[in-house]
């Protein structure tokens, strides 16, 4: 008896982590990637796992089951992946962020999240080298840390592992359909049966989907990260500035910063965050970088003297209304999108990959994907298939 065969097309971390699931389901499973696996917006990661950005809602909830399920993937992957369960801090350096920021934990709290107003003492307990002047402080214990690319890539062996077959440097060029239902997908490198396909192509979902017929509004929003060179123990968890909340759910093109400082294993600092909206225009700012260090610099006044060895910068999938899209597409029965996480998808793959893999099968997911459908207003474009 022949398996159903599934196209996934990207092997970031969405992608990945999706056809680990669907081939561990009994899938026969085929990734395409147009260059090479986590090469591209997973390795321009920070590889947040976060559930302190998100206010109550259909992400959180996304955010919630991935947080869950991130320990019980990790137990199954023989790779080490950075893992770090690090935990939270969120300051406001003024009144008025204050005030908001404790009505935002509220609204978290009374969602399931943990978060833990700190005082003064404490929060100097916590990280010593942070400036004083700071209004208030949370700390979301439940927030972790792996290494995007080990990550991916352990995801993807896993996928291969289970039966999965990889094609690297194969670009999608159109869809195969008989019926009005896609059958497969047109390659540079030849045509590819299919019984399903995903678009997990990350920031080029909407380019891809175009080429398939049935477009998605999804964009690149590029962002920047600054990496210091390796320090003593300075910085104890992910820190960031309650702006970094506003930043990311703004639809403003222009250039967004806010204050985000986190260490890895090897002892470097990682210095965010920025987003603005630029095509797939890959080239540095130098104001840009700049306002990245002195946003990091009103939290961590110490770090001036630090040197910066190396920034990089990536795209993300960004959606208008800032919410994943995880579904099948109404216009071309037998498409399904995962995709549109923007920064958060390192952090949403293993849970949005289980609700994939629940919807192909005709199971109710754990959590409610009617937020994530495809034919939402804020994401279908004209032009598509009907």
């Amino acid at each position: 008896m022949n398996r159903t065969r599934i196209v996934v097309l990207g092997a970031g971390v969405v992608g990945s982590a999706c056809a680990r699931e669907l081939a561990a389901g009994g899938f026969e499973v085929v990734v395409v990637d147009r260059h090479r696996p986590a090469g591209a917006t997973t390795a321009h990661g920070e590889g947040n796992v976060l559930v302190s950005d998100k206010a109550d809602g259909p992400e959180l909830r996304l955010a919630r089951l991935s947080r869950r399920l991130w320990p019980e993937v990790l137990a199954e992957l023989d790779a080490d992946i950075e893992w770090d369960p690090k935990g939270g801090i969120v300051v406001a350096t003024t009144d008025a962020g204050a005030s908001d920021l404790a009505a935002f934990a509220a609204g978290q709290r009374a969602a399931g999240v943990t978060a833990e107003p700190l005082d003064p003492a404490d929060l100097a307990a916590a990280e010593p080298h942070l400036t004083r002047e700071v209004a208030a402080a949370y700390h979301y214990p439940e927030d972790a840390q792996v290494q995007p690319v080990a990550a991916a890539t352990a995801l993807l062996s896993a996928a291969i592992e289970a039966g999965t077959t990889l094609r690297t440097g194969c670009e999608v060029t159109g869809a195969i359909t008989r019926g009005g239902r896609i059958t497969g997908v047109r390659t540079s490198q030849g045509d590819v049966r299919a019984d399903a396909v995903v678009n997990a192509a990350g920031p080029w979902s909407g380019e891809v989907s175009a080429a398939l017929g049935a477009p998605v509004d999804v964009r690149p929003r590029r962002g920047e990260v600054l990496v210091t060179t390796p320090l003593p123990p300075t910085v104890f968890h992910k820190v960031y500035d309650a702006d970094y909340v506003g930043a990311v759910g703004s639809s403003d093109a222009a250039l967004q910063t806010s204050a985000v400082v986190e260490s890895t294993r090897g002892g470097t600092l990682l210095l965010g965050s920025s987003r603005r909206q630029v095509g797939f225009d890959d080239r540095m700012r130098p104001h840009v970088l700049s306002a990245i260090a002195s946003r990091a610099l009103r939290l961590f006044p110490g770090l001036a003297g630090v040197p910066v060895m190396r920034a990089y910068g990536g795209f993300r999938p960004y959606v208008p209304d800032h919410l994943p899209l995880i579904g099948e597409d109404p216009r071309i029965p037998g498409l399904w999108h995962s995709t549109g996480h923007e920064g958060a998808g390192i952090g949403l793959s293993v849970g949005t990959a289980r609700v994939l893999h629940d919807l192909i099968s005709g199971r109710a997911p754990e959590i409610d994907a009617e937020p994530f459908r495809v034919d939402r207003p804020a994401v279908l474009t004209e032009g598509g298939a009907r």
